[in-house]
């Protein structure tokens, strides 16, 4: 679903508008237009990954790079310090909506416990 059928895609390419806050050369982060708490991002790699489970061998550091891009995100919307959750969701029980490989960041609030 790569290209013209992926709304993530179609944002990185400039062919739909999205809030994007932050862009480096292979991440881009936008807020999430349906937010879960006062800071809902999306950390979002620009090359197409369908979902976590299709990384493997060289696809490995992109998680880090993923992470590294969160970290700087929270640090620029002062979340880094009062805490903050990343959440990737895959396939369709885990209420994945988009194809495409991407990070949540929630913030903002005091987020239920997970353990």
């Amino acid at each position: 679903m790569a290209g013209e059928d992926c709304i993530f895609c179609r944002i990185r390419d400039g062919k739909l508008t999205g809030d994007v806050v932050l862009d480096t050369e292979d991440v881009f982060v936008l807020r999430d237009i349906h937010p879960q708490a006062p800071t809902h991002l999306l950390i979002i790699p620009k090359e197409h990954v369908a979902t976590v489970s299709d990384l493997s061998g060289d696809w490995l550091g992109l998680m880090g790079r993923l992470t590294d891009v969160a970290n700087e995100a929270a640090k620029i919307f002062g979340v880094a310090q009062s805490g903050y959750r990343l959440v990737i969701n895959s396939g369709p029980d885990s209420g994945n909506e988009v194809a495409h490989l991407h990070v949540h960041l929630l913030a903002g609030k005091r987020l239920g416990g997970l353990g």
